[in-house]
């Protein structure tokens, strides 16, 4: 069996094939690649015990990854993060089949390493050297981390208000790391000029096409750990969309296997309300979002005011039956804190996201008591010291306890 059962790139607008095995970038017409399989082969091939005793990383489903030469494979470890029932929180939002997928414990401590693994060894393997990309903190540390160990340069370009831990991670892994007092797309501008200018490959979100091929191994994961059965209902919070993006491919690269059976889940993009392009355009039933000016939110990972991938988180919306919904900075402040009490889980804000719009679903009847839902935790909250403040109690005068 080959390792990688990789086809052919599309164009994710007119279709066009293009040559995968060439570094690309965007297609003719400036729209994502989209990584295409042999499913009709695999299908023959492939069955889930073949899963049995592999090790337990997004590796295990490499048939359907793009990296050819398994010598050429860069890991830390990443993937196969737990999927956690929440009955204690799950009960006091009205949802008792209510579980978290906990991407805090990965590698780079954010489901980025995901992008960032499967991105960079298909990079090394295409004879890659440079790559650049724009980012709010979590995808340049990752892919600047991946990058040093599988030997690659990268030049990260980030806003001054992203995370000071992420801006060290990049710093110490040797990229060339450049802040912009500005937002992600003001870091994009940048990025750009560089690629133009200095011939660097560019790592930006969807301008290539193997970071959605990683983060999709979140769907492949879900429904493995769900005994290759389906949740009604699938949360995710949306600054880019490639991890809405890519789970929502995995799961229809799941059903033309016949590895899972019956309707997808709906999904679920969560933004928040200082910075929500694509609840804007899905509530007006729109095919792309438009650029949401001055945009503000303490989760700073979906702080991304205009997404490329825009169309392809609608039309994923649209066809699951799915929504968007858009929830403010209180909202996330509480659901962190009612996470870590009761559930002994630190969520990052954008997880906190998610769990208040499963929170505003339910009370609202969209989704039903009895649904199984499954809530992406993105990240682990410590990468967000400043996210949320608590005041220690006082000792006693006498520096006892009190009762």
């Amino acid at each position: 069996m080959p390792y990688s059962y990789l086809s052919h790139l599309r164009c994710s607008k007119t279709g066009e094939i293009v040559d995968a095995d060439q570094p690309q970038q965007l297609s003719p017409v400036g729209a994502p690649l989209l990584a295409s399989y042999d499913l009709e082969a695999l299908k023959q091939a492939w069955h889930p015990a073949a899963l049995l005793g592999r090790p337990a990383s997004l590796w295990r489903y490499h048939e359907l990854l793009p990296v050819r030469d398994p010598a050429q494979v860069i890991t830390l470890g990443e993937g196969f993060t737990p999927l956690l029932p929440l009955p204690a929180f799950g009960k006091q939002i009205g949802i008792p089949d209510l579980w978290m997928k906990d991407e805090s414990i990965i590698p780079t401590g954010s489901f980025k390493a995901r992008g960032a693994a499967v991105g960079v060894s298909r990079a090394r393997e295409l004879g890659i050297t440079h790559f650049a990309m724009p980012t709010n903190g979590n995808a340049g540390a990752a892919w600047a981390l991946y990058g040093a160990r599988a030997g690659l340069r990268s030049t990260i370009v980030m806003p001054q208000a992203a995370p000071a831990i992420t801006r060290l991670e990049t710093s110490l892994a040797g990229a060339r790391l450049y802040l912009v007092d500005g937002l992600i797309s003001d870091a994009g501008r940048q990025v750009a000029e560089a690629v133009a200018e200095q011939g660097l490959f560019d790592a930006s979100t969807l301008k290539e096409p193997y970071r959605i091929e990683g983060k999709k191994t979140m769907g492949l994961e879900i429904a493995e750990q769900l005994g290759w059965t389906l949740p009604d209902v699938i949360l995710y919070p949306t600054g880019g969309g490639v991890g809405l993006i890519g789970i929502y491919k995995a799961l229809q690269e799941l059903q033309e296997l016949g590895w899972v059976k019956g309707p997808l889940p709906r999904l679920v993009a969560v933004q928040a309300s200082g910075c929500a392009p694509i609840v804007q355009a899905w509530q007006q039933g729109e095919r792309e979002s438009r650029f949401w000016p001055d945009s503000q939110t303490l989760a700073f990972g979906i702080n991304v005011p205009k997404a490329l991938g825009d169309f392809l988180v609608l039309d994923a919306l649209y066809r699951t039956e799915g929504c968007a919904i858009a929830v403010d900075d209180s909202a996330i402040q509480r659901e962190i804190r009612q996470l870590a009490a009761r559930e002994g889980s630190f969520v990052c804000p954008e997880g906190a996201a998610a769990f208040a719009a499963a929170r505003q679903l339910r009370e609202a009847g969209w989704i039903q008591g009895g649904e199984r839902v499954v809530v992406l935790n993105t990240g682990a909250g410590i990468k967000y010291p400043d996210a949320i403040t608590v005041v220690p109690q006082r000792l006693r005068r006498d520096g006892r306890i009190p009762a």
